[in-house]
């Protein structure tokens, strides 16, 4: 007789084996096994699963969810003798009988029937194709010329520098909201919500000074800039804001709410009294009838930052940008933030992503963030998903989905210490689902499909039109006898291609090999595996100049231009000649991480010559 938590992990995606990167194959344990199920809000008996399992196994015959093609005549097998009430996503309905629905439009519909309902995703075949072309990333937090935290506004200004240069597209790191009340957490990929801003790029009516230098103190920074905004938002709210604000839904309210109790009690909701806990509860009703001018000010910043980050799309597209604003969807949310308050049964609990062992992490990765729950998303027809992906492409025509294995398969990795395992992801539904908003919002989409990549997951990508990303200090032909490089011209069509990424070291940090020198100071490897790392990049530099035709900047873009890739990002750190890099992955303190400014370069970044021999050698190749 089979174990029914055996059954219940099947049915529930957990993987009962995988093969790290290193070709090691992992057995899921009963340990590994139990805890992803409690993740998911199962009990440790087998009492509760079973009854899990009679839950999943008498749902209606109809199938919970199908992908079916936008604007087409929809032929339903499974209805064919059955009266059916259909709900568009608009609020119009339908009702009919047998398996014909007509044409549907693109969107997330819901049929039933008597026996039960099934969400409908209903999504263009495949995105279009982009044009040929190119766009320089860059850090958002560094913009400002006067030592300030970067704003919005000087996105705007950058953008439109850049624009006028040439450039097709500007990239930032996440704009998802994050922690005001804790200064020092400064990750954009670790963020408090998705589905809302980061106020501390909003710009303020004034502010006062703020100390220069390479580095920014975000101790300093954040405190400054919000008290900068309270004393703007109590001169009276811009004209606007209350028909904004009216407009919205109730998740904009539970996030202002949430902002204010963060700022009464601590950043980690989970360190609140437990009657604080619950968003519906009596304390945090009381907590916002009582408050009622802190909820309207944390609402007035959402307000405030949607309205600049909208002008500063506007501004790159005015400038000639083709697609304007390249932002970035984090792969997950803090486990402690407001995405996870104001609804934790979407999120498992007791987990978090993470990546499994690899030759650079013997003991796997962790990564500190909240996994969605596969069977909760699927339950919601997986409108949360379309929620979050509108928020980001509401301000842009180019978005990086980070980490979109997950999309897949999600590692998740048990917080008592347990090794994780793969859940399953329902690929087919989220890939639709990124089609249907990227189709409106017109949009191309760009998955980062770097790491121990699951089988098909790029095909799938490229059926849907969602570009993947070539880093080319990784595109090496590894089977090759010597250290060999692929050409340009061996290139993916479908994807960005950049040299690395804010992960990685710059172009002249990594001929330096700069980033090894880091490793070593910080106690990561001794002076011998140094010394051996050392050689051994000297030996990958020197074949990859062979590959490119020189060691310059200007050989690597025009390179990089030449390949097949539909777009190229250029990093501002590259055309600037720095050698240290943003973020040193496995870093927090003794590294800094997200606040190195780009230098001299923000008042009008398209006049600096490197620039403008960039978009002259993108030109000769039809960027």
């Amino acid at each position: 007789m089979s174990d029914p938590r055996d059954d219940l992990a099947r049915e529930m995606g957990v993987l009962p084996r995988y093969t790290d990167a290193t070709g090691t194959e992992h057995v899921l344990t009963n340990e590994t096994r139990d805890a992803i199920l409690s993740a998911m809000g199962v009990g440790p008996g087998d009492r509760d699963a079973e009854d899990r399992l009679a839950d999943i196994r008498s749902e209606s015959s109809l199938p919970p969810w199908q992908v079916v093609e936008a604007e087409t005549d929809q032929y339903l097998d499974v209805l064919a003798d059955a009266d059916w009430h259909l709900e568009l996503e608009d609020g119009t309905t339908r009702d009919g009988r047998g398996a014909h629905l007509g044409r549907l439009p693109p969107g997330i519909h819901h049929v039933a029937t008597g026996e039960g309902g099934a969400w409908l995703l209903s999504a263009p075949a495949r995105l279009p194709e982009p044009p040929r072309a190119w766009g320089v990333t860059l850090p958002l937090y560094g913009l400002s010329p006067e030592g300030h935290l970067g704003t919005y506004d000087d996105l705007a200004r950058v953008a439109a520098s850049l624009g006028r240069a040439g450039a097709d597209f500007v990239g930032v790191n996440p704009v998802h909201a994050g922690f005001p009340a804790d200064p020092g957490a400064a990750s954009p990929y670790s963020p408090a919500h998705r589905g809302r801003l980061a106020v501390m790029h909003v710009t303020p009516d004034d502010e006062v000074s703020a100390p220069s230098g390479d580095l920014l103190d975000y101790d300093i920074a954040v405190p400054a800039r919000m008290a900068a905004l309270r004393e703007a938002f109590a001169t009276g709210p811009d004209a606007g804001f209350a028909a904004w604000r009216a407009g919205q839904d109730a998740d904009l309210e539970r996030f202002a709410l949430h902002q204010a109790l963060s700022h009464e009690l601590g950043a980690y909701w989970p360190d609140w009294p437990e009657e604080y806990h619950d968003p519906e509860g009596a304390a945090a009703r009381d907590f916002a009838d009582k408050n009622a001018d802190a909820l309207a000010f944390h609402a007035w910043l959402q307000w405030r930052a949607d309205s600049q980050l909208e002008a500063a799309q506007a501004a790159a597209l005015e400038s000639g940008m083709r697609f304007g604003l390249y932002l970035d969807l984090a792969v997950g949310t803090h486990p402690a933030g407001a995405e996870t308050w104001g609804r934790p049964d979407l999120f498992a609990r007791g987990v978090s992503l993470g990546a499994p062992p690899d030759a650079f992490s013997a003991a796997g990765q962790s990564w500190g963030l909240a996994p969605l729950r596969p069977d909760t998303l699927a339950a919601e027809g997986f409108r949360p998903l379309a929620r979050i992906l509108r928020s980001a492409l509401g301000h842009a025509r180019l978005l990086r989905i980070d980490h979109i294995l997950g999309f897949d398969r999600a590692f998740w990795v048990p917080d008592d210490g347990t090794p994780g395992a793969y859940v399953a992801m329902p690929r087919e539904a989220m890939l639709a689902v990124v089609r249907i908003e990227a189709a409106r919002a017109g949009a191309t989409v760009v998955g980062e499909d770097l790491g121990n990549i699951p089988g098909g997951l790029r095909e799938a990508l490229e059926e849907s039109g969602i570009l993947g990303c070539r880093v080319a200090q990784f595109e090496r032909i590894w089977d090759a006898e010597e250290i060999t490089f692929r050409p340009a011209e061996d290139y993916a069509r479908g994807v960005l291609a950049s040299f690395g990424t804010h992960d990685l070291p710059t172009w002249e940090g990594w001929k330096a090999g700069r980033d090894l020198a880091w490793r070593r100071d910080l106690g990561h490897m001794d002076d011998a595996a140094y010394r051996d790392a050392l050689a051994e990049r000297r030996e990958i530099v020197l074949a990859f100049r062979d590959t490119i035709g020189g060691a310059e900047m200007d050989d690597l873009h025009r390179f990089l231009a030449r390949s097949s890739a539909r777009l190229v990002a250029c990093q501002i750190e590259d055309l600037t000649g720095r050698k240290e890099q943003p973020n040193l992955p496995g870093t927090v303190h003794d590294h800094p991480n997200w606040r190195r400014r780009p230098g001299g370069v923000v008042q009008d970044p398209g006049q600096l010559d490197a620039v403008a021999r960039t978009a002259i050698i993108m030109a000769q190749f039809d960027r």
